[in-house]
């Protein structure tokens, strides 16, 4: 029998970014290099596994945003013209670099591993969300939701309908892509309000994570910490992030990804390369942009941009597995203590973004493979496994109530509200409160019907935390302000036309196109409770 138990969790969102109203818009390509570099190598890592009958457990989110987006065919046909872009390249880049064999080399693997992902991506007729529903089906990837565009839950507490409309519509999505209704919930940024556990009990959820000080300062504080869920007084449980496996994987600084043989993120050929042979391959209008072809390795921390040595995949490839075994051992040896202390099986939850996984840390994926084949062949003390199958085989724990709580800077809601984006939210809490204010309405016809569903979008996509996020972070600011502008106007526009009856039918028509996530909500969602 195993000493305890590992819950590799990973958290797959992006924000909705669609426009069809644009031949090129650089921020749709944040989809397609996840694609390319996250979700694709995970499938592979799990077709794997699969393959050589290790049976995996791990949980995984997957946001209705992204759901959406890797459910669109317009964004699957842009998709497809950017793998072909990336193949091309890879294929001018492997004769270009003919008499150079560290570079020949490098450009060979990526035209190799560019083949895999087009094998793959045709193969699941350039469905993603099937192709990881065949997982959930085998029970071997426990996929849950999250806020319906990833709304911070704390920050609209005053109008429960708003967070009551993030929850309903997410479930009912989710119900709609993978054929059943979510066991879980990612709360959006992990953060957590006293009070939201109950209406995540009248969405049916069984249990929710949040981050560790929302267990740890639960009241009363619990017996066993953050190594056993708590059930809250509405019998949802809430599991919370293990703060010493997570550092260990996520930080730059103390953690794997950065190590001196794994790939430079910031090193590229989109900015490397002679301009006129890059041209093609970049932005539109000229300007230069990543291609996620990368040739060289971390080296140091003190080498320059300028003085990165070559990358070689196979050893950073050894340095995974051994990054791998390292973490294993260190989860052997918590687990066996905790064991002791606690006299009953701990769960260790390691909750990373599934984007870290490839996109920042190239290695990720082959670090995922080999942490679930030596946790299979390696060791006895622990058992990997996902959320829903721990709750069935331990159905009794301490009742408490979690605290106030996120995973942001500080750990509680100031990267979300600060002086770089309070503005947004006197705005969004007007909308919210028009919006409660139309759900009450009967529709005089079809036009008026699909307006109140329309706005119920437009509110859904200007709460998305994301662009909160980016405002604080200074990186792509205007787009984060034009999103959240853009959203808020058409609100408001429709919300005065319905009011007054007077509903521009075909400019309804381009915003529906444009902003074309939930197809089956109901704006009644944001009735009163």
């Amino acid at each position: 029998m195993a000493l305890g138990y590992l819950a590799l969790v990973l958290h797959a969102h992006l924000p909705f970014v669609r426009h069809p109203e644009s031949d090129y818009v650089l921020e749709e390509e944040w989809l397609f290099e996840a694609i390319t570099e996250t979700y694709i190598p995970l499938l592979h890592v799990f077709e794997n596994l699969k393959r050589d009958g290790i049976d995996f457990k791990m949980t995984m989110s997957m946001t209705p945003p992204l759901v959406s987006m890797l459910t669109d065919p317009l964004l699957q046909e842009r998709y497809d013209d950017h793998l072909a872009k990336l193949e091309k390249l890879a294929e001018k880049e492997i004769e270009h670099n003919k008499h150079n064999g560290h570079i020949r080399y490098l450009a060979e693997h990526y035209a190799n591993s560019f083949n895999q992902i087009r094998h793959t991506w045709e193969n699941c007729d350039r469905d993603l969300v099937k192709a990881f529903k065949q997982f959930l089906d085998s029970n071997n990837l426990d996929i849950i939701t999250c806020g319906a565009t990833h709304g911070y839950f704390p920050l609209m507490k005053m109008y429960p309908q708003a967070v009551w409309a993030q929850i309903k519509v997410a479930c009912e999505h989710y119900e709609e892509h993978f054929g059943r209704p979510p066991k879980g919930i990612w709360l959006p940024e992990c953060a957590y309000y006293e009070g939201v556990e109950r209406m995540l009990a009248d969405a049916g959820l069984r249990y929710f994570i949040t981050d560790g000080h929302g267990i740890l300062y639960a009241r009363p504080r619990p017996r066993f910490g953050n190594y056993a869920p708590i059930f809250t007084e509405t019998g949802v449980a809430a599991f919370a992030r293990d703060h010493e496996s997570s550092q260990q994987v996520w930080s730059s600084q103390v953690g794997y990804p950065g190590d001196p043989e794994y790939r430079e993120f910031y090193k590229d050929l989109g900015w490397e390369a002679e301009y006129e042979y890059i041209k093609p391959y970049i932005m539109p209008n000229g300007q230069r942009k990543n291609t996620g072809i990368k040739y060289h390795k971390i080296t140091s921390r003190e080498a320059g941009l300028s003085d990165k040595a070559l990358y070689d995949p196979y050893w950073a490839r050894e340095k995974a597995a051994e990054h791998a075994g390292n973490f294993m051992y260190n989860r052997e040896r918590q687990i066996e203590h905790l064991a002791r202390v606690m006299q009953r099986p701990p769960i260790v939850l390691a909750p990373y973004d599934a984007e870290l996984f490839g996109h920042w840390w190239y290695e990720g994926p082959w670090f995922i493979d080999f942490l679930f084949r030596k946790t299979w062949y390696d060791q006895n003390t622990y058992e990997a496994i996902h959320l829903s199958d721990y709750l069935r085989r331990h159905p009794t724990q301490q009742v408490c109530r979690p605290s106030q709580s996120s995973w942001g800077y500080k750990g509680f809601h100031e990267y979300w509200l600060n002086e770089t984006n309070a503005w947004i939210y006197p705005h969004l809490h007007k909308a919210a409160e028009r919006m409660i204010e139309l759900s009450c309405r009967e529709p005089a016809d079809e036009l008026e019907w699909r307006a109140l569903n329309q706005a119920a979008r437009e509110l859904l996509l200007a709460q998305s935390s994301d662009w909160a996020f980016i405002m604080r972070t200074g990186t792509m600011v205007p787009y984060a302000v034009r999103r959240t502008r853009s959203h808020l106007l058409r609100f408001n526009k429709l919300y005065e036309d319905i009011l007054i009856g007077k509903i521009d039918s075909g400019w309804l028509e381009k915003v529906q196109d444009i902003d074309n996530i939930f197809p089956n909500i109901n704006y009644r969602v944001y009735r009163p409770l």
